[in-house]
């Protein structure tokens, strides 16, 4: 019995040890470090005028309109839903998803008026693993360019320029592809930025 009580007031100090460490202190110095060092990412990379929330920079919203850079399709919820981030858990050989690419790629063709037989880049037809990459590749932009220039009433070498000026390069220089946020671009576009 002796040993067992022993083996208790262990197993209940170990407990409240790791539940200070780790509910406590941990999130407490992760929290001072990301306020300290990049407090706006931490924040959640709010873009704020006159005092309002127009956007997040590192989450994707819809633009649908065709003056607008278009986001990759969105599988969370009902589209762009941050509360429901996620895929759509269809796999490459799922019937589902090659019907759902199939309509994608038809419509990103018609819309950005590309022949039947013109390449559509992946991420204008996929859904990233969360369903709100705020990027698009810098393909897919420059295909949507001829569009929202004629929507704009712009030439398409200023909208191309526009798009230039957005490039983000790889990450640390050697991971990922250069990449457009699209709500930066668009923030530009409409002078917003």
């Amino acid at each position: 019995m002796k040993y067992l009580l022993k083996e208790i007031r262990i197993s209940l100090l170990a407990t409240l040890s790791l539940t200070v460490i780790l509910c406590g202190l941990y999130p407490l110095t992760v929290w001072i470090l990301s306020q300290g060092l990049f407090p706006h990412s931490a924040n959640g990379s709010l873009i704020v005028r006159k005092g309002t929330v127009i956007g997040a920079g590192l989450l994707s919203q819809g633009f649908t309109g065709p003056q607008y850079f278009h986001p990759r399709p969105s599988a969370a919820g009902q589209g762009y839903d941050a509360t429901l981030s996620g895929g759509s858990n269809l796999g490459p050989l799922s019937k589902e998803f090659m019907e759902a690419v199939k309509h994608r790629v038809q419509v990103y063709r018609t819309e950005n008026n590309l022949s039947p037989e013109a390449p559509v880049p992946a991420d204008a037809v996929t859904a990233s693993g969360s369903g709100l990459d705020p990027h698009i590749s810098v393909a897919n932009a420059m295909l949507q360019a001829e569009r929202v220039a004629k929507a704009r009433e712009l030439t398409i070498d200023a909208v191309r320029k526009k798009v230039q000026a957005h490039i983000e390069g790889r990450t640390f220089g050697i991971l990922g592809e250069p990449r457009v946020n699209v709500l930066m671009l668009n923030l530009d576009l409409d002078g917003k930025r």
